[in-house]
């Protein structure tokens, strides 16, 4: 199984890229995104000047619990940069996702609380809402974590999506919103 099949099964098509929107990256903006791959896991990141965006992160079933996903979150750690992720909001149907919380949670990720992210997907246009999480070794702010955020969406998930798909994902202005009011953490739901 190929790295693209990999990631295909493991996440839902509506937070896909196509193969072709990843490979184009990784050969159009090699000098930001990357790919990280071995037999039991596939990471696709983005690195830029002042922060890492993790697209993707995937390892293997039999593999888990064998800490390859502590070994790849140290890895980006040792660069000294915020590191920025989206995350599916706890569905109980769903215990990967109770799962990936607690391991983000263990690695010093905090939820950035006042950022909000609803993206239309191309392959089903049905609205996704994730939650943005992020570790930082300097103590950024969320304000700081929703401006990386949006020039991560314009550089990365945006990049050349009429000419991959035949339309355009909604502006980043209408995907992203930032409200200091907006207080409910993500992982007050794991302690529960």
């Amino acid at each position: 199984m190929n790295w693209y099949e990999k990631l295909s099964k493991y996440f839902p098509v509506e937070e896909m890229k196509s193969k072709e929107h990843m490979e184009m990256l990784l050969e159009e903006k090699g000098d930001v995104y990357h790919k990280d791959e071995a037999k039991h896991h596939v990471m696709m990141f983005a690195e830029f000047d002042t922060f890492i965006f993790i697209d993707y992160v995937y390892v293997s079933n039999q593999s888990r619990g064998q800490g390859i996903g502590h070994q790849l979150m140290d890895k980006l750690k040792a660069k000294g940069k915020p590191i920025i992720l989206e995350v599916e909001p706890i569905d109980y149907e769903d215990t990967d996702t109770e799962k990936r919380l607690h391991f983000y949670q263990k690695e010093g990720f905090k939820h950035a609380r006042s950022i909000g992210y609803t993206r239309r997907s191309l392959a089903t246009n049905e609205l996704n809402e994730m939650e943005i999480l992020y570790w930082s070794p300097d103590y950024e702010t969320e304000e700081e974590i929703f401006e990386k955020m949006k020039k991560m969406y314009k550089n990365i998930h945006t990049y050349k999506d009429k000419e991959l798909y035949g339309k355009s994902y909604e502006p980043v202005d209408k995907v992203l919103t930032f409200n200091e009011d907006r207080n409910d953490n993500i992982f007050d739901e794991l302690d529960e």
